[in-house]
């Protein structure tokens, strides 16, 4: 019997995905009782949840969910779970609480808004059930003792937990809107945000979010009378959940003053609405100055940012009118620099989040994309030459130090703006100048700066040669490892500028394992701030380029773990480095192929061949491959997915893709995959970003579905996302092994049902799949055709058979016909399906050629028993579909192979082929077309 409760797991793992639920119980249990780890136990008892769940024991799975969240109040999975089993319980106010935070922590999650939609409708539903809301004066009654209820300091918490989630579910209704809205609601939602007490205030600004939703008239009525002002200062509170919902208001109202949301019209009070651009300006006035006021917590400045990132630069540039960013542009561009060009470690410094200065410089960046003409880039480069400009003062070195950050904050964002203001007088002189400097904090923004600096080419000869040396003083001299960490990623970074190492090799004792070894040690060092930890990070995304470096980094499961950690934080400034290190380590970068005949002619040259380094051959990724899977590489991966937009870039989603790919290359490892949530985070990988991205992601998400169970791999809804990035895949542009892996993927996802197979209809794969079976390629020909065996069950496939001047069903019956046995499998499958279920095709398969007997005739001698099944059938069915098609089959050869089959002696192993044999025969004597053997 296993003592190692981790063992006992992944045996309860493997027992739960073979639906065996009683043995996983078993196992989970067992697990339990040796388990002394906190966090091992929280996901034990999440996972017997779910087997509880699986076994119909709902109270059973509602308290072990209770004990996992107990543990880990976040745990997402538990809180799902345990909302499952309450709504199934009849508690659906509890469910309903409980999707509502999984929702929170993962707003983007379809499956926990439309859990929402559902326990909000169904207590909806009992509430009109107990006749309690049943018209307009018992609504008004209703809404009134609930605002009773919550104002109440004295009521009891159940019962104010109850009447909130009640409150939210009427706000979304459109009639429990209305009647909160008449019965002086926005005022008692106002006075329980005034409580300061923190469950009262979410439920007050849900309310009001639900309220604003798709009307524009009430949306503009509540804006008012709360007054932006006050609803920026709610945004701004230190606490992430209240500046989150506050955050959805205010988007909630914008999308209703932009006419986005639901179209629905409101009669006269949409009469009552007056031009909406005013407060439309009233909106981003307040939140740009909400980026320079010291009263607003890091948490508010980064919601303000993310709004006007969401809400100002065009969505589609076919739209002329980009008026919201030049307003933006004359009346904030100043106040964004100020947010970029702070140095967290002076004391004047604005309140941040690590996400804060990034976020701001993607908004430059958006801004700057959005302008249309060269005079409109002109006002805004001038802007920020004078912003700059006000800024360098030789007499005072700290109002320097922010020009400097701020053209590191441009540099991360418009890049050729950047370029332009490094070629600013005296700016690049002033960055090599301050890495001389005695001082720590001018040498910490100087080398940032030249870090981000490094990467325009253009500049890269004068840094390198000025600052290269600098760098080297700095890391060999300074004690501050906050420095000395930045200071050689500086070097690695400007050795990839130039295209070679300059130096670094000697610099660091003839050896990269020197720095990476370092670098390593930093990023495992907890006691150093994880804002400089992470800049080990980046040093290590340049040296894993190194064969010998991603070989040592992969061996080091604490320095990885750490990575993984920083990666997993609520700051997502690192995604792109620890993508890049990531995508080193596991060779999913592209490579030329070398030419064999060039590769000789170089040599004969006595040109340079670059030699693969043996570490780079496939034994070695493979088994790196296993050891950052073993490490939890999927989970750090399916956290950096759910990053906001703003931070996780097309270039990173891109690089996740590849790292995903390389994951799924061994078929043992998918279910590793799967189980830590990497089907579920490669959904939004194939639909949005780079064109290259988006096929990566699709060709891992078509490995998974290739051999994955679906039900398991894409639970719920989600499964109907993979078929777009499936469908992509059958494309004659794509190679020969993601169209064949995309075809395995749908005939998985065809086999399950015929809602599925609607989904593969409607995405318009049947044209490609149908090319694919005239394929030569022999797999890529057995993969379609097996598709289209599945395909043929759903009624519209069938019409396109029947449909006159098609060779659909000739190519099906020739492909019975070919020598490959899983050919003749699927097409004889198929077409046992399509004669089953149209008799028309009966017919029409006579005409279609005239090798369509033989190949009958063959399909029923077959060797192998599953062909010569489907092809009896096949029989069978001419034969009932038509007298004188069962005639013409009579008069041919067919009836003596069918009599022989026949009679043979009954054999468990081949029953189901001499039973339909006798099926035909037995048809035939109905049609008095033979005798029985006794007349005969």
């Amino acid at each position: 019997q296993m003592e190692d409760p981790n063992q006992l797991k992944e045996e309860g793992n493997k027992y739960f995905q073979a639906s065996d639920y009683e043995k996983a119980l078993q196992s989970y249990t067992q697990a339990i009782k040796l388990n002394k780890d906190k966090a091992l136990q929280a996901v034990l008892y999440r996972n017997r949840a779910a087997c509880f769940l699986k076994k119909e024991e709902y109270a059973k799975a509602a308290s072990d969910a209770s004990r996992a969240i107990d543990i880990n109040a976040s745990d997402i999975k538990a809180l799902y779970r345990r909302s499952q089993a309450l709504e199934k319980l009849g508690k659906l106010d509890q469910a309903f609480k409980d999707a509502q935070k999984c929702a929170t922590l993962e707003p983007r999650n379809k499956n926990f808004q439309e859990t929402l939609r559902r326990l909000g409708a169904n207590i909806q539903e009992k509430v009109n059930a107990r006749g309690t809301i049943l018209d307009s004066h018992t609504r008004d009654s209703r809404v009134q003792k609930m605002f009773e209820i919550l104002l109440d300091e004295n009521s009891d918490k159940e019962k104010r937990e109850k009447a909130a989630n009640n409150l939210i579910v009427l706000g979304r209704e459109e009639a429990g809107a209305e009647r909160i809205f008449q019965n002086n609601g926005v005022n008692l939602l106002l006075q329980l945000i005034e409580t300061k007490n923190p469950e009262l205030i979410l439920a007050a600004v849900r309310t009001l979010s639900g309220m604003c939703t798709g009307h524009k008239a009430r949306a503009t009525a509540i804006l008012h009378y709360l007054g932006i002002d006050s609803i920026c200062m709610w945004m701004s509170v230190d606490n992430e959940e209240i500046s989150l919902a506050v955050c959805n208001l205010l988007q909630t109202i914008t999308d209703c003053l932009l006419g986005q949301g639901k179209e629905e019209h409101h009669g006269k009070e949409e009469a009552l609405v007056l031009d909406t651009k005013k407060d439309l300006r009233m909106i981003t006035m307040r939140l740009l100055d909400m980026l320079v006021s010291k009263k607003v917590s890091g948490q508010g400045r980064d919601r303000a940012l993310n709004l006007l990132n969401k809400n100002i630069p065009r969505k589609d540039l076919k739209d002329h009118d980009n008026s919201r960013s030049i307003f933006v542009i004359d009346n904030g561009l100043k106040k964004i620099l100020k947010v970029v060009g702070q140095i967290p470690e002076m004391p004047d410094c604005l309140p941040l989040t690590e996400n804060t200065q990034l976020t701001a410089s993607v908004l430059l960046n958006k801004l700057y994309d959005d302008l249309r003409c060269d005079p409109e880039r002109d006002n805004y480069r001038l802007i920020c030459e004078e912003y700059i400009k006000s800024k360098i003062d030789p007499q005072d070195m700290d109002k320097t130090l922010h020009a400097v950050q701020i053209v590191s904050g441009v540099l991360q964002g418009p890049f050729d703006l950047g370029n332009k203001l490094l070629g600013m007088k005296g700016v690049m002189e002033m960055m090599v100048a301050l890495c001389g400097s005695e001082r720590e904090i001018d040498q910490l923004v100087a080398v940032e700066a030249l870090i981000h600096a490094s990467t325009k080419l253009s500049r890269a000869t004068f840094i390198i040669t000025n600052g290269v040396t600098l760098l080297k003083e700095i890391y060999k001299k300074t004690k501050n490892e906050k420095i000395k960490i930045r200071a050689l990623v500086g070097l690695c970074k400007l050795g990839s500028a130039g295209g070679t190492d300059y130096g670094l090799r000697q610099f660091a004792e003839g050896s990269t394992e020197k720095l990476a070894k370092q670098c390593r040690k930093w990023l495992c060092n907890t006691s150093i701030d994880a804002r400089t930890r992470k800049w080990a990070v980046e040093g290590l995304s340049y040296l894993t380029l190194d064969a010998d470096v991603k070989d040592d980094f992969v061996e080091d499961e604490p320095a990885l773990k750490a990575m993984f950690d920083l990666a997993k934080a609520s700051d997502k400034t690192i995604l792109y480095s620890v993508a890049s290190a990531l995508v080193n380590c596991t060779n999913s970068y592209d490579t030329k192929e070398l030419v064999p005949e060039l590769v000789q002619l170089a040599k004969f040259s006595k040109q340079h061949v670059p030699e693969e380094h043996p570490k780079d051959k496939k034994d070695f990724v493979v088994k790196r491959v296993k050891r950052l899977l073993k490490a939890g590489v999927v989970s750090a991966l399916a956290c950096m997915v759910k990053a906001d937009s703003a931070i996780l870039t097309d270039q990173s989603k891109e690089l996740i893709a590849r790292v995903f790919l390389a994951l799924c290359e061994d078929p043992k490892d998918r279910g590793t995959i799967v189980a830590q949530g990497g089907g579920k985070a490669l959904i939004p990988l194939a639909v949005e970003g780079t064109d290259v991205g988006k096929i990566k992601a699709s060709h891992a998400l078509a490995k998974i579905a290739a051999i994955s169970n679906p039900d398991i791999a894409f639970p719920g809804e989600r499964v109907y996302e993979v078929v777009r990035p499936l469908v992509s895949l059958l494309n004659t542009e794509r190679d020969g092994l993601q169209n064949y892996e995309a075809l395995l993927g749908l005939t998985n996802f065809s086999g399950r049902s015929d809602k599925l197979r609607l989904k593969i209809i409607k995405e318009k794969a049947l044209p490609d799949i149908e090319n694919y079976m005239f394929e030569n390629h022999d797999q890529l020909r057995q993969a379609a055709t097996e598709c289209m065996c599945n395909l043929v069950v759903n009624k519209e496939v069938q019409e396109r058979f029947v449909a006159d001047g098609n060779d659909r069903l000739k190519l099906v019956v020739l492909l019975c016909g070919e020598d490959d046995e899983k050919v003749q499998v699927a097409a004889a499958g198929a077409l046992a399906m399509l004669t089953a279920a149209q008799k028309k095709l009966c017919t029409k398969m006579t005409q279609v050629t005239t090798q369509w007997l033989e190949i009958l005739q063959r399909l029923c001698l077959h060797d192998n028993m599953e062909v010569q099944h489907r092809g009896l059938v096949i029989a069978f069915n001419l034969i009932s579909a038509d007298k004188e098609l069962a005639k013409k089959l009579v008069e041919s050869e067919l009836l003596e192979i069918l009599t022989y089959i026949g009679k043979q002696e009954d054999h468990p192993k081949k029953q189901h082929i001499i039973s339909v044999a006798r099926d035909c025969l037995s048809k035939c004597m109905d049609y008095e077309l033979i005798k029985p053997l006794s007349q005969a």
